[in-house]
This record gives C-alpha cells, structure tokens and sequence, in this order.
C-alpha cells in the first residue's frame, strides 16, 4: 500500500494547477483505499509474485475516485468523508473535467501494463459504472423502486468495480478459469454487502462518523434498501410519508422518517442482507488455499458489514 500511494501522488503530477489541486483534495481525503487493498490481496492469494499489481491498485483507485467526483456532482453533495467536496469548493465543471482527467489517466496507466485481458476487464468494468450512475439517476424521486431495481444499481455502481479489483489479482497470477471467478464472485458480494451496509448508516450513524450529512439519500430522493422495504413492510402511515420523502426529496421530518424506518424492521432487513452476502463473498474464498491473504480477504468481508471502528 505504501507503493501503491507513492505511485498515486506520482502520476496524479499534471501541469494544470488545478487539476493538482482537486486531484489532491479528493486521494487524500480520508479514504480507506479498500479497492487498491482488495487487489493487492486478491494477487497475493492467488500467489502473485510480480510488480504489476501496484499500478493496477492504483489506476482502480483513479476509476473509484473519478466516479466520486461524478457522483458529488450529480447528486450535489457538499459533503464526503467529513470534507468539503471539491464541487463545493471549485464548482462543478471543474469536478467533472478532473473527473474525466483521472478516467484517462488510469486508462493511460492500463495500457502500459499490456495485457489485452487487463485492459478488456477494467474497460468493460467502466462502462457498466457509467450504466450503473444512469440507473441511479432513472431511480431518483421514484417510490415504487424494487429491491431488484436496487440491487442492479449496486451492481453495476459498486460492486463491478470490488469484482473486478478481485479478479485481476487471479488474471495476473494466470490462476484457472475456476478460481478466477471464485474471487470475481467474492469481490462482486463484497460490493453488494459494502453498499447496502453503507446505505444503512445513512439511518443509524452520525455525521462525524459517516462522513456526510445524515439523511442525504433520502434528501437526494435515493430509494436505498431500507427506505424501499419500509415502504412495502411498514404501515400505511409509514409508507406514505417515505413516499412523500422520497417523491418530494425533502427532510423536513427526517427524525419522524428515521424512526418509521426503525421501527418498520426495515434496517435489521437491510443488514441482514448485507451479511448474507459477506457470508457469501467468504464462501467463495473456499476455492484458493489457505493463506494470511486469504484470511486477510475474510476480514475484509466482515467488515464490509460492521463499519464500527
């Protein structure tokens, strides 16, 4: 991970002050660089021995970080991580152009590994983000949003990426077909435990510890799981004053809101999927052999769920 951050500052280097200064702001924000982290694992699980998993670590956290700065943006956030995000700070046409400039600097990054495979991966991994952000959008202020309609959004805007840093640890030590798609599949319920996780600290978390306003989905008129399971669970009350939210993106009753969503059993659904699929994700690392890095991996998957420390 030290290689990994060096190579970060390095080729975040432009001779666009501006690009500097976001870039800066947002890598060095407070992130855990858990996908970098999940590759450089995944490569030592599948027993790589090379160096080209620090720059892959590393141009997967220039996609993960090109999609915040897209994300702040559509969704007008001023917050992220506890920070001021850099739309807030630079506006946004200068965030969606930073944006686009770390996209082709990874891009850049990934042809100078030259592998077809590599590059066929993260490629075809991008463009389902970008399908993934679309869908989003198609979702926002719609209060008959499915689970199902749900669960494809984080598919394609979270969990694709998770699969595709896991995978590419297997692709670079030329694991077989078998074990590849263990660790896609372990990085794909990872994704989908990690978001559903998060959006559950959206109603039981603070602002200090989740790093942005509470409530801010709902604000956003995002239907995340446990709003959508409150809605279809919870009383007819219930249902209809989240429909108002979410129709409305308003919060003018949000302790009102919060506490329908409690008490509808909507948040112990929602983390109870959420660890089926970190259970699901350790099941999978039952294909490679033991070692500190597949443990390590285990670990990840537990904490994916549990975000308290």
């Amino acid at each position: 991970m030290q290689a990994v951050n060096a190579l970060i500052r390095t080729r975040l280097a432009s001779d666009v002050v501006l690009i500097n200064q976001i870039s800066e702001h947002i890598i060095h924000s407070g992130g855990k660089r858990l996908r970098p982290m999940l590759h450089l694992l995944a490569a030592q699980a599948a027993g790589y021995t090379g160096a080209e998993h620090v720059p892959l670590a590393a141009l997967i956290e220039f996609i993960h970080t090109s999609t915040l700065l897209h994300d702040d943006v559509v969704d007008e956030s001023d917050l992220r991580r506890g920070r001021k995000t850099a739309n807030a700070l630079w506006g946004n046409a200068a965030s969606v152009l930073v944006g686009d400039f770390l996209y082709s600097r990874s891009f850049q990054m990934m042809v100078a590994i030259d592998s077809m495979r590599v590059m066929r991966i993260l490629a075809d991994t991008t463009n389902r983000i970008a399908e993934g952000e679309v869908l989003q959008l198609l979702n926002i202020g719609n209060a008959d949003t499915t689970e199902r309609a749900y669960l494809d959004v984080i598919e394609r805007k979270t969990a694709v990426l998770f699969s595709a840093a896991a995978r590419l640890g297997a692709v670079l030590a030329g694991l077989p077909e078998t074990q590849e798609l263990a660790l896609a599949r372990f990085g794909m319920d990872l994704g989908y435990a990690f978001q559903i996780a998060d959006d559950v600290l959206d109603y039981v978390s603070d602002a200090d510890t989740l790093g942005k306003n509470i409530g801010d989905d709902l604000a956003e008129g995002k239907p995340t799981l446990p709003v959508i399971h409150a809605i279809t669970h919870g009383t007819p009350e219930q249902a209809a004053s989240l429909r108002r939210a979410i129709e409305s993106g308003g919060v003018d009753s949000l302790d009102n809101i919060v506490e329908a969503i409690r008490h509808s059993g909507a948040i112990d659904y929602a983390q109870a999927r959420a660890q089926a699929y970190a259970r699901s994700a350790k099941s999978a690392l039952e294909a490679l052999p033991a070692s500190p890095a597949r443990e390590a991996l285990a670990v990840l998957a537990d904490y994916s769920v549990d975000r308290s420390s």
